[in-house]
């Protein structure tokens, strides 16, 4: 019998995987720059494929050339740099050094390239590459530009009283809205490239000193065995990183906020800003941290410490209220006053669903119409939002699908659920909520717990570049309790995390060294 041989995907992606990734360039693209200009301007026009936002510049007779791309520059800044060339060609241009090059360019900052690599890198970032005959290797001058966002406030994470300035998509301007607020030399930003073909640019951020070492050198470690042709979003490099992937838990958090990532850096945590996102990401990070806006430092600490136990609060009711109705209206009714027991009969009982069904029904239903109202344009989003829900929910109940309790009990589950300030723990919570009901429709309060019990036996397991999840409350922690479920006065919070700081406790006040266990 003919063997028949099937394709099989796989054996061509192990294939694939010892393909050489190094810097999304070809082996051959790391050759020195040798040769005349208008030699090295044909290989830039072999290398980008001759597009049409590429421009080349020949001045003084084909010995000075300009390359650059027309996209990623600014024209402005071009004009100048145009017009210092054009001084410069006055002089004899093949006696000039790289440092008299460097001198007489006021448009930029300038760097060498000494092989096609660095210089296609260069103009990929927005600089203008300069090929000057008889001086060996490019100039590359720094001119970037095109269409960036300017700076706004932050959509996802609003605040009442704070700054309202957020990072954008672009790096640089993000930088720069950290170093205005971390105004100390100990702030380092180490730089990384990632990603094949978008050579997108990383740049984590610490204060030397404060960080633990051992956790810088985890992040960076993690972030250079990332092997991967694209990162599009601070969610690629977030599921690179995780310490575990199997988890609804988020165990990195991110945001838009420059203060958020200050106070985070001033904590003893790392930051890490990525290119073409305005949400950078902050590790290590507890699960109570998820709980906390900014908000909370600027405000007094006593509405602070109450608005916070409202969010704890909220996340308990969001994850599980519905499965408590479901398993009191099924199984446990005589834990029910009289009168409400009577109430809730009376309003079940021309309902052709079980309270599962019911439920279950009624939280897909508003599902389908949060998704749809973050889908739809702006203009009409919230409308079909708002009207979807009071329609469809004065609807069911009058055809008698849904009773009108198991309405008020979506609707305030997913008030609760808004409250939770990081999206990404809210998320979680709409994925557990699910898992919760289908066991209290089967087995009513014991289903429950019987998902309660692991789920915290999960947390408690969990960790985040080698801090407990759960800290400072599993392991119990008593002096970083400060600032978990009642955020202590500023004068009273004098010292830093020791999990995330053990090097360096003291924020305020001057302690000689030693003395920084004092409370």
């Amino acid at each position: 019998m003919r063997r028949v041989h099937r394709y099989r995907p796989h054996l061509i992606q192990r294939k694939n995987k010892t393909k050489s990734t190094t810097g999304g360039l070809n082996e051959a693209e790391n050759r020195p720059i040798n040769g005349t200009p208008i030699d090295t301007v044909g290989f830039i026009q072999e290398a980008l494929g001759s597009s049409p936002d590429i421009h080349i510049r020949k001045m003084a007779g084909e010995k000075l050339v300009v390359s650059y791309i027309d996209s990623l520059i600014d024209p402005q800044l071009l004009s100048e740099l145009m017009s210092n060339l054009e001084a410069l060609i006055q002089k004899e241009v093949e006696s000039i050094s790289k440092e008299q090059f460097a001198d007489s360019i006021r448009a930029g900052s300038v760097k060498p390239a000494s092989n096609q690599r660095e210089m296609l890198a260069g103009m990929l970032t927005g600089a203008a590459a300069v090929l000057i005959d008889g001086l060996e290797g490019a100039m590359l001058v720094s001119i970037p530009g095109g269409a960036r966002r300017s700076v706004e406030e932050p959509s996802s994470q609003t605040v009442i009283r704070g700054p309202k300035e957020g990072f954008t998509e672009e790096i640089s301007t993000n930088l720069s809205l950290l170093r205005k607020r971390l105004r100390a030399p100990e702030l380092r930003l180490e730089n990384r490239v990632i990603g094949t073909y978008t050579q997108t640019r990383v740049v984590v951020a610490y204060i030397k000193g404060i960080a633990q070492p051992s956790v810088v050198e985890e992040v960076l470690k993690r972030l250079d065995a990332i092997d991967t042709d694209s990162i599009l979003e601070s969610g690629y490099i977030e599921e690179f990183i995780q310490d575990r992937a199997f988890t609804p838990f988020p165990t990195i958090l991110n945001t838009e906020r420059p203060d958020t990532v200050a106070g985070a850096l001033l904590d003893g945590q790392v930051s890490i800003l990525i290119d073409g996102t305005p949400f950078a990401l902050i590790c290590p990070v507890t699960f109570f941290k998820f709980f906390l806006s900014s908000e909370d430092y600027y405000q007094r600490y006593d509405i602070s410490s109450f608005l916070r136990n409202i969010r704890l609060f909220s996340f308990l009711v969001a994850m599980l209220l519905p499965s408590l109705y479901i398993a009191v209206t099924t199984f446990h009714p005589e834990m029910l006053p009289t009168t409400m027991l009577i109430s809730v009969a009376a309003q079940r009982e021309g309902t052709p669903l079980p309270a599962l069904l019911e439920a279950m029904l009624m939280e897909i239903t508003f599902e389908v119409i949060r998704e749809a109202g973050v889908r739809m344009p702006r203009v009409v989003g919230p409308a079909i939002s708002i009207v979807g829900a009071l329609v469809l929910g004065q609807a069911a109940v009058q055809a008698g699908l849904v009773s009108a309790v198991m309405v008020i009990i979506v609707s305030f589950t997913a008030i609760a659920n808004f409250v939770i300030p990081t999206f990404a723990m809210s998320a979680a919570v709409r994925l557990i909520r699910f898992g919760l009901m289908i066991l209290a429709g089967t087995f009513g309060l014991y289903g429950i717990l019987s998902g309660i019990i692991p789920l915290l036996m999960h947390l408690v397991s969990l960790q985040s570049f080698g801090i407990p999840y759960f800290l400072p409350v599993a392991p119990l922690n008593g002096p970083n309790m400060k600032d978990v479920f009642i955020r202590v006065p500023w004068p009273k919070m004098k010292r830093r995390p020791d999990f995330l700081s053990p090097d360096n406790q003291v924020r305020q006040g001057k302690s000689p060294k030693g003395s920084q266990n004092e409370t």
